[in-house]
């Protein structure tokens, strides 16, 4: 049983990751799919309850919103992973540029991403924590 925690500003990387890496095996918890933070929480408990392994989709850029995560799925004995996208802010705002309609966010929720973005750290908690760059 894995939780995996994706951390990184729009357009990273980080949904296209989830589809390459884990659509096949883990269950996507994105608020953006799901509209609000309840329906989300439903969910990862949901996935918690019956042992079905599962990515947070986000941007989940605070040690405090990973904190949660961490805590729920460490409680239910789930090995946890973050998964860091360590891309360029000119790069994220040049994948944006070339979404399509409601894809694209605005530029200023991108930098106001990156502006908030806090390291991951051995110390909250992460069995594992990866980091994708740029090239990969």
């Amino acid at each position: 049983m894995e939780a995996v925690v994706l951390v990184g500003v729009q357009a990273s990387g980080k949904s296209s990751f989830y589809a390459q890496h884990y659509a096949d095996t883990h269950l996507r918890l994105n608020r953006d799919m799901l509209r609000t933070a309840h329906r989300e929480v439903v969910l990862m408990y949901a996935c918690l309850a019956v042992g079905q392994a599962f990515v947070v989709d986000n941007t989940n850029p605070k040690r405090e919103t990973r904190a949660r995560y961490v805590a729920a799925a460490k409680g239910a004995g789930f090995r946890t992973v973050a998964v860091v996208f360590e891309v360029p802010i000119e790069l994220a705002l040049a994948r944006n540029a070339a979404r399509e309609d409601r894809a694209r966010v605005p530029d200023r929720a991108i930098r106001g991403t990156f502006a908030k973005l806090e390291p991951v750290t051995a110390n909250e908690g992460f069995d594992e924590i990866r980091v994708v760059t740029e090239a990969a």
